[in-house]
């Protein structure tokens, strides 16, 4: 069986950095908070129609295992998104800067803003299933 779509990914973070983080990736990218497992450090799962796909893990520091929350090789994590139009209005009125690649020959347009802690998040949109966007 192939893969066919993300299913989540996990960003560690520290336990002062998880505010942020939450608040970026349900007041921006809209996700909602839901269900979680019962474990041994605060976070949050967050949800896009009923699946979570974003886990936020802030690790607890001790003596023997300090805190270093690092996305190693990560480059970027990309959502599939709808409504071009309306996330940049969204974006601009929430004050988060964000960068646009429409890609040549491809019915595809990306809009590019990072997280608290820098991670780059693409959006891709389908221009052909957008209704009346212009790239």
């Amino acid at each position: 069986m192939p893969v066919t779509a993300l299913h989540h990914f996990t960003i560690n973070c520290t336990p002062e950095e998880l505010p942020p983080l939450l608040d970026f990736y349900t007041r921006v990218m809209r996700l909602t908070t839901g269900a979680r497992p019962e474990m041994p450090a605060p976070g949050a799962w967050l949800y896009a129609e009923g699946q979570p796909i974003v886990h936020l893990y802030a690790h607890l520091a001790s003596a023997d295992a300090p805190v270093e929350p690092v996305t190693g090789h990560l480059d970027h994590i990309s959502f599939r998104a709808r409504g071009l139009q309306e996330m940049r209005a969204h974006l601009d009125a929430a004050g988060v800067p964000f960068t646009e690649a429409p890609i040549a020959g491809w019915a595809i347009h990306q809009l590019f803003v990072h997280d608290p802690r820098g991670l780059r998040i693409e959006m891709t949109f389908w221009m052909d299933q957008e209704e009346g966007a212009a790239a």
